[in-house]
């Protein structure tokens, strides 16, 4: 197992030792219900063959349909894949969704690839699929590297399979869709507003004066770049911020919107001329009141986790699995809160969900009825999250299992087990 997906793992073990999770409800919960390994030729545009390896993990799909993101990233593999829909699955539990758990991906550098290069290989990837998603089977969404056009393609890919009638009954079969193509407003957004509510909720139990607060971010991608958009109206100060260019820092602050024109233009962070450039370790010991990771998975591990400064008050995990077990651990001794990743970040399930019923149903919302909805799903998640940590007596991502743990339990005990 790769060191995330033993995290995964680990983590699982020790909230169902910690409720006490019927034996035969923890064998089927530890285990993907499926795993699909694709390897597919593209031809690129000189002409030449490149091979390709694709996955999808469907963890569990109990509380309905498998759902989860496709990235396209050089570290894709079948363990960080299995991580990933596992978390999926906590996910919908935790915010009380009927969805699955389900991720997938391609091994590959977008980077190395034309657009049109990017499109075959989508488009081979959706077709070698097949029957493996569909519209009431197993949804994708964007992830690391794809975004809404990627959605396109797949789903233009998928109906084309389709006889003529059915192609309009199809479309949810994919979430996070340009709005053209029966996208929802608000998903763009989706996972960064969660954050910020999550932060906004935390701040409230905490008596926590937002606009006087300091923050940094890891990533500035879609999630990281939201949620310090959405911070902004809060007067909450960006004085730090690191992607794959590098690390900038500024202790006036750093405007979210003229960062995200800048990446915009140049696909980085790096030479932001309103920032001075710093190192990865001098970025982590940054002195501010929140740490938002919204990179890639382990960030803060038994070394990391340390550098953290005294200041920080909470980590909000806009990443899937950003702190390992070391990190957890730590940022409990410093007396760190965590907004753990299978509650803080799942505004992006949560939207992509309210997309596929607009969808099923031939409805459009507007925004204000989006993020309405939205709200309400992440704060009564947060709620539950924080009461089972109190009756465990446990850290918040353990608590957070629990949520999702129970929900399920409950559920296979109403269902039975076939035959």
């Amino acid at each position: 197992m790769s060191n995330v997906y033993q995290t995964v793992v680990r983590q699982f073990d020790r909230a169902a030792d910690r409720m006490g999770l019927d034996a035969s409800i923890r064998k089927i919960l530890a285990e993907p219900m499926n795993e699909v390994v694709i390897h597919f030729p593209v031809k690129m545009d000189d002409g030449r063959i490149e091979m390709f390896s694709g996955y999808r993990v469907q963890h569990n799909d109990v509380l309905g349909p498998f759902k989860g993101g496709l990235r396209f990233h050089p570290s894709v593999d079948i363990d960080e894949v299995r991580a990933l829909a596992t978390w999926m699955t906590w996910k919908s539990a935790i915010v009380d969704i009927p969805f699955g758990g389900a991720k997938g991906g391609i091994q590959c550098d977008p980077i190395l690839y034309s657009d049109q290069e990017l499109e075959h290989i989508t488009r081979r990837f959706a077709f070698s699929l097949g029957a493996n998603i569909g519209p009431e089977y197993d949804i994708p969404a964007p992830d690391v590297n794809t975004n809404a056009q990627t959605m396109a393609w797949i789903l233009d890919t998928y109906l084309s399979t389709l006889p003529p009638g059915e192609r309009h009954r199809s479309v949810h079969v994919v979430t996070g869709k340009p709005v053209e193509a029966g996208g929802s407003l608000g998903r763009d957004k989706a996972t960064g507003q969660g954050v910020v509510f999550c932060i906004e909720r935390w701040a409230q139990d905490r008596t926590v004066d937002l606009s006087k607060a300091t923050y940094f971010v890891q990533g500035f991608g879609n999630v990281g770049s939201w949620t310090a958009k959405l911070l902004k109206p809060f007067g909450a100060s960006l004085v730090a911020v690191e992607d794959h260019t590098g690390a900038i820092a500024n202790a006036d602050g750093i405007d979210p919107e003229e960062l995200a024109a800048y990446v915009e233009e140049t696909c980085g962070i790096a030479g932001f001329p309103k920032a001075a450039p710093i190192d990865h370790e001098s970025f982590l010991r940054t002195k501010a009141d929140m740490f938002i990771p919204a990179a890639l998975e382990n960030q803060l591990t038994a070394e990391t986790a340390p550098w953290l400064d005294a200041r920080v008050k909470v980590v909000a995990e806009g990443a899937n699995g950003p702190t390992d077990l070391d990190g957890d651990r730590i940022l409990g001794e410093k007396g760190i809160d965590l907004l753990p990743d299978i509650l803080c970040n799942a505004g992006g399930v949560v939207v992509s969900y309210f997309e596929w019923l607009q969808n099923k149903r031939s409805e459009f919302w507007d925004l204000e009825e989006v993020d309405g909805k939205l709200r309400k799903r992440i704060m009564g998640g947060y709620d539950r999250v924080r009461e089972a940590a109190d009756e465990y007596d446990v850290n918040w991502r353990t608590a957070a299992y629990i949520v999702a743990l129970k929900r399920l339990a409950r559920l296979y005990k109403r269902r039975g087990i076939f035959p």
